[in-house]
């Protein structure tokens, strides 16, 4: 396999192993006659990541038909692991200083992936990589027409709802309900608002009764891009850190997210949105499947209700959070939010493999 890019695609890639590095630790070439695709696995295998690189977003790609026969059977790519740390110092090399980056491995055997880095100075640098034997990352593959429910938004806007919830947080819960419904027990001053936010938080851990718990009320028509949710409210838990990776890697390519689910205990699969096209024409694609906590919080009771205040924000414990807070100049009228402490009951946790 041999390769060259420069430029955009030198930008977006080092942006891609940059989030991809922000999930796992190993790194999966499989090279195949018409694209390269990149794959990495979380630890707690909660989190799989792909990148898709088309044979057009390189300036060279090639890929010998007597190497990739030598991966039988046909249907097996040309494959090999390296640790995503070891990718990173090579492109520790700012993308403005670099003319072109060459990559290469000979065979399937081969035991070091090379890169080249041509300097715009004119200075060469070479790097070996050391290939794994064997790689605990497997592909996943999902449909995203068999997702029922979508929503579109974009990263500017994502960015801002987060920021309502406390840097620390590690799972993050999105209910969905259709556009003219509403979630029992929870009052009128959420009509149109189909989409909450809520800030999941382990009642085992030590500090539970001392941290903040945040619920965001979303009007779709007025933070999304799009929204589709038809029939019974839903709602998925995931984690927030490679929420976040995918997040900064959308931002840096100036392109929407596309956040498809089912329901509690089923993955949700997020996607570059690329404006009004499909993506077909793009010569590059970037996939995040995620694992869901098994229990739907729609069954927990639990779930904390709207107060009948209008939005407030309590950053103290429950006994010196009376009176409201201003609410925050990001917010939108569209998105009510309320924090306090309170109780959740406890969860299982799934892993996609």
């Amino acid at each position: 396999m041999e390769l060259s890019m420069s430029g955009g695609a030198l930008r977006t890639f080092s942006r891609c192993v940059t989030c991809l590095a922000r999930i796992g630790s190993d790194l999966v070439f499989q090279a195949y006659p018409d694209k390269l695709e990149l794959h990495t696995l979380n630890s707690s295998r909660s989190a799989f990541a792909s990148v898709s690189l088309t044979r057009d977003f390189f300036d060279h790609f090639h890929l010998p038909a007597d190497a990739y026969a030598d991966a039988a059977p046909s249907s097996t790519p040309l494959q090999c692991s390296v640790l995503l740390k070891s990718v990173l110092a090579v492109l520790r090399t700012p993308t403005s200083a670099i003319d072109r980056l060459n990559a290469s491995l000979p065979n399937p055997q081969a035991s070091k992936l090379e890169f080249v880095i041509h300097c715009v100075s004119g200075r060469k640098k070479t790097h070996r990589i050391s290939c794994s034997a064997e790689s605990d990352v497997q592909t996943l593959a999902l449909d995203r027409n068999g997702f029922p429910s979508r929503l579109a938004i974009r990263p500017r806007d994502l960015t801002r709802l987060l920021s309502n919830f406390q840097s620390s947080l590690q799972e993050l819960t999105v209910i969905a309900t259709e556009p003219a419904a509403r979630l029992p027990g929870v009052d009128d001053g959420t009509g149109g608002k189909a989409v909450e936010l809520l800030s999941y938080i382990d009642p085992t851990k030590d500090d539970y009764d001392s941290r903040l718990h945040t619920q965001l009320w979303i009007d779709p028509a007025e933070e999304f891009l799009e929204y589709e949710h038809a029939g019974d409210p839903v709602d998925v838990t995931f984690g927030v850190k490679e929420l976040k990776a995918f997040l900064t890697f959308c931002e840096g390519c100036e392109v929407d997210i596309l956040l498809f689910y089912q329901k509690a205990g089923e993955p949700v699969l997020l996607a570059p949105r690329f404006g009004f096209d499909d993506g077909s024409s793009s010569n590059f694609d970037v996939t995040l499947v995620l694992a869901t906590m098994l229990v739907s919080q729609l069954n927990d009771g639990s779930v904390p209700q709207q107060p009948p205040t209008s939005a407030h924000h309590a950053e103290e414990p429950r006994a010196a959070a009376a009176a409201p807070s201003p609410v925050p100049e990001n917010v939108s009228n569209h998105t009510r939010i309320w924090s306090e402490l309170s109780d959740h009951s406890a969860w299982t946790f799934t892993c996609l493999v």
